[in-house]
């Protein structure tokens, strides 16, 4: 693994990026040997500086499960990252698009724990008799390391671009909808740009946040009671400029909506 002062000081130059909303150039180019283990350590890191400063983790979000999102990233596993309490919108909210640096939406299901999720051997059926509801979501990416070139690394570092979230519509109870089943048209400025259904995410978007208790069982964790799981995107991402409004259909689960400035 890369020494420890390498990555503080990866996981310090990341925070600053946050703080000041710029980008950094790829650490694969400047660490080639780095793995994935070693992108996991600097992003622990940078989640201990965040706890530290007074932010309130409240979730985990898992990027990447879906061929669709793989496809339009180049990389072929998913990851996982922290949500602070910070980045957690409210359904019609007004948010500063710079804020963000490489600003795109996702959409996406949020599972909401009653009860803990331990790996190393987690299953769909683990996962939903842990959830106390489900609710539509959308995903604010916020990538804090140049995107051309970028690997799974670089990723993982950047905390799996995660840059917020907001969630609204009708939250249901796991076993009130097939949630394989639940779909989703994503309009921007009321022209639609993607639709999707959530089977897309690991043919059941349980079975991501299943996959993210396994592994964070490799790395001494587990999913607590109370958190908010972002399950993956089961759509592209599309890009977002400041002006745009967007909303999701996600029909009988209701919509959400937000507008950048």
């Amino acid at each position: 693994m890369l020494p420890p002062e390498t990555i503080a000081a990866i996981a310090d130059e990341l925070a600053a990026a946050g703080r000041d909303r710029t980008t950094v150039p790829l650490v694969t180019a400047r660490h080639p040997g780095m793995t994935v283990e070693d992108a996991y350590a600097v992003q622990h890191a940078w989640r201990r500086r965040a706890v530290d400063a007074g932010r309130r983790p409240v979730g985990r979000k898992i990027g990447l499960t879906s061929k669709v999102m793989q496809a339009a990233t180049g990389i072929d596993e998913p990851d996982y990252g922290a949500i602070f309490d910070d980045m957690v919108f409210e359904n019609g909210s007004v948010i500063e698009h710079a804020r963000f640096s490489n600003v795109r939406i996702e959409v996406e299901l949020a599972f909401v724990l009653d009860a803990p999720v331990d790996g190393p051997h987690a299953t769909v059926l683990d996962v939903l008799r842990a959830t106390e509801y489900v609710v539509p979501a959308l995903e604010i990416l916020s990538s804090r390391i140049e995107l051309e070139g970028r690997t799974i690394v670089d990723t993982i570092s950047d905390n799996a671009a995660m840059g917020g979230m907001v969630y609204g519509g009708n939250p249901v109870r796991p076993g009130e909808v097939d949630l394989r089943w639940v779909s989703a048209l994503l309009y921007r400025q009321g022209t639609i740009e993607e639709s999707g259904v959530a089977a897309a995410v690991l043919n059941h978007p349980a079975m991501g946040v299943a996959w993210l208790a396994n592994k964070l069982a490799q790395h001494g964790d587990r999913l607590e009671a109370g958190e908010l799981v972002l399950a993956g995107s089961f759509t592209r991402p599309i890009w977002i400029q400041p002006g745009d409004t967007v909303l999701a259909d996600f029909r009988d689960l209701g919509t959400i909506t937000c507008r950048f400035t």
